[in-house]
């Protein structure tokens, strides 16, 4: 058998091995398939990242799909994205801001930036701050301050770390927010504001400090933005 011969009976063996029941396997074929890149597996890489259910093994596809050339992997990521599914479309999203194409900023819609899943939206919250062009940071901050307030401490952490990363163009939405008539929307405001100018901070202990601020009323709310 000639050495091309040999890589395409390996390359099978890897992507039906990205099946296997067990998850070491899985891992392995998916380390198999990105060290030796080729066209015709970006298909079934992007199919396995929205059904694979260990995140190390998520991981490692999507580590395999960077390893392939963005005019293979880009267009069907950016029909991932819009999939229905919600792990295709976080898987998607993730998958994008690690290629770190510029034209991946297309799947970053307000449908997925606000989307009702929080892996999606937080996938998307983190994938919008790597590909956003300059002249859009505004806007995007924009709808990212419109999620202020949702999902347990994960996922607010997630989305002041977006809000942050966004530096100044963050600033005048922030600002309507720390206002706003949602007192847990004021709250999150605030410690976003905390931990842009005191990255230091500790989130839990800044978000229950910035929720006894907002408790104390507007005054209070003045002082804790400062």
């Amino acid at each position: 058998m000639t050495v091309t011969g040999r890589r395409k009976t390996d390359g099978a063996r890897a992507l039906e091995a990205l099946r296997d029941e067990s998850a070491s396997v899985r891992l392995r074929a998916a380390l198999a398939v990105g060290s030796a890149p080729d066209p015709r597996f970006v298909a079934e890489l992007v199919e396995r990242c929205a059904v694979e259910p260990e995140f190390f093994v998520r991981d490692m596809l999507t580590w395999a799909l960077t390893r392939h050339p963005v005019a293979d992997t880009l267009p069907l990521l950016l029909d991932e994205a819009r999939s229905e599914r919600a792990q295709a479309r976080s898987q998607a999203l993730h998958s994008l801001s690690k290629v770190g194409d510029p034209r991946g900023w297309r799947a970053v819609t307000r449908g997925v930036l606000t989307d009702a899943d929080d892996e999606v939206a937080r996938s998307a919250w983190r994938a919008s701050v790597l590909l956003v062009p300059e002249e859009e940071e505004a806007a995007l901050a924009a709808v990212l301050v419109t999620q202020l307030g949702r999902g347990g401490h994960a996922t607010q952490l997630s989305l002041s770390r977006a809000l942050i990363a966004l530096g100044d163009a963050t600033a005048p939405a922030l600002d309507l927010a720390k206002r706003a008539a949602d007192p847990v929307v004021r709250a999150h405001a605030l410690v976003t504001e905390r931990l842009r100018h005191d990255p230091d901070t500790g989130f839990a202990f800044a978000l229950e400090e910035a929720k006894r601020t907002v408790a104390l009323g507007p005054a209070a709310d003045g002082a804790g933005g400062t």
